[in-house]
């Protein structure tokens, strides 16, 4: 009886289960995130805080044809991740650079934001797990979380380039590595599941931003020089693809469990 209740509400979930698929894709659209955002407001010129209201009003309305599923669809949902990567950034950047706040300042800030959410969804809802988001509430606590991950990886990852002068290349390999220590943690000393997933969530951020930068970035500035819009639509396509990919075997799945039915 456990079991079928259980697998009831992984067919309601409303986000995806977390697999390989998942974090290459999630690591692809904090790239993209950071390069679309420099290209949108620096080489056409639109300017951090317009930019920001643009991609903040599209955000909305992906929002809305994401809550309107019932269960997990993967264009809608790797839509949303895509924009709100791109929202998260701008956040950041406009109250660092538009607004004069310290990076430590938007660090701490978006640290306690974060922390409040998890405080009040588990006082709400008694659990944090991502494996049963199948409730408008739990998916707005979800979605809130997922933005605020986006706004402190970009402050963090900032603070700690700027802080230390650190090229893109080191400091994508040091939060590669505590990616990776967090992984090894849950994986063989048993670090809990929810934790070692969002710690990871909030530093693939800043190691996916040093990758985006390290590719798009002029050879002067210690980048690779390929530009923010061939980096952009070449992880767009990347996204795209897995997508597809993930959207056909999710049909076929579905045909085979009615076959079975």
């Amino acid at each position: 009886m456990t079991a079928t209740i259980y697998e009831h509400e992984c067919e309601l979930n409303r986000v995806p289960e977390v697999t390989l698929d998942f974090w290459l894709i999630k690591i692809m659209a904090v790239t993209m995130g950071e390069t679309a955002a420099d290209y949108l407001a620096v080489n056409l010129g639109l300017g951090l805080t317009v930019t920001a209201l643009i991609m903040g009003g599209i955000l909305i309305v992906a929002l809305v044809l994401q809550f309107a599923r019932k269960r997990y669809v993967p264009w809608a949902y790797w839509l949303a991740v895509v924009l709100i990567s791109i929202v998260g950034t701008l956040v950041t950047d406009n109250l660092v650079d538009a607004f004069g706040i310290r990076l430590e300042t938007a660090t701490i800030v978006f640290s306690v934001v974060l922390a409040l959410t998890f405080m009040v969804w588990y006082a709400r809802e008694k659990t944090l797990s991502i494996h049963t988001i199948f409730t408008t509430r739990r998916e707005i606590f979800y979605w809130l979380a997922i933005l605020f991950t986006f706004s402190l990886g970009t402050a963090a990852g900032d603070l700690v380039a700027e802080r230390f002068d650190l090229c893109y290349l080191t400091t994508g390999l040091i939060f590669g590595g505590l990616v990776a220590a967090i992984a090894f943690a849950h994986f063989f000393l048993g670090l809990n599941g929810i934790l070692a997933f969002w710690l990871a969530y909030i530093l693939t951020r800043p190691f996916g931003a040093s990758l985006g930068d390290l590719l798009a970035q002029p050879v002067e500035h210690g980048g690779m020089g390929f530009g923010t819009t061939f980096t952009s639509l070449s992880f767009l396509g990347c996204i795209v693809t897995i997508v597809l990919y993930m959207t056909l075997k999710s049909l076929i799945d579905e045909d085979e469990q009615a076959l079975l039915d």
